[in-house]
């Protein structure tokens, strides 16, 4: 049975930020620490070894495959950081058009740096992931 590596634990948040080389990768780290836990109203906690998040929900899938999730969360990585945010919702593609310099994957926004992107539309995109899992996982926390 497949098992999920990416699992909240009591790892230190602050440690983690700390230990990032880069010192503008680490001070927007922090920038972006204060913004979602201002914008969710709930603690960071370490998800793995690398991405911070912010509450969490239950999913399962129609394959039966389930497991825990942060509802959003980032990680300073070395080359981009990683924005994590729910990826079934259409309103996501609107507010990253008005977002900044970016990227995306399958799921996660990649910016360079906070001073790229919008921070009136990063707290709206934290909102409105967090209302679309919210709806669609009515067991989140």
């Amino acid at each position: 049975m497949y098992e999920l590596k990416t699992k909240e634990n009591d790892n230190d948040v602050i440690e983690f930020i700390e230990k990032v080389e880069n010192l503008k990768k680490r001070e927007d780290a922090y920038k972006l620490l204060d913004i979602f836990t201002e914008t969710t109203g709930f603690q960071a906690k370490m998800w793995g070894t690398s991405i911070i998040g912010f509450g969490s929900y239950h999913y399962k899938y129609a394959s039966g495959h389930e497991g825990e999730a942060p509802l959003v969360g980032f990680s300073p990585r070395k080359a981009k950081t990683s924005l994590y945010f729910a990826t079934g919702d259409t309103t996501r593609v609107n507010l990253l058009k008005e977002f900044g310099k970016h990227t995306t994957g399958k799921a996660c926004v990649y910016i360079n740096k906070v001073a790229d992107i919008d921070i009136e539309v990063l707290k709206k995109l934290i909102k409105q992931s967090i209302l679309f899992l919210e709806k669609t996982y009515p067991d989140s926390k």
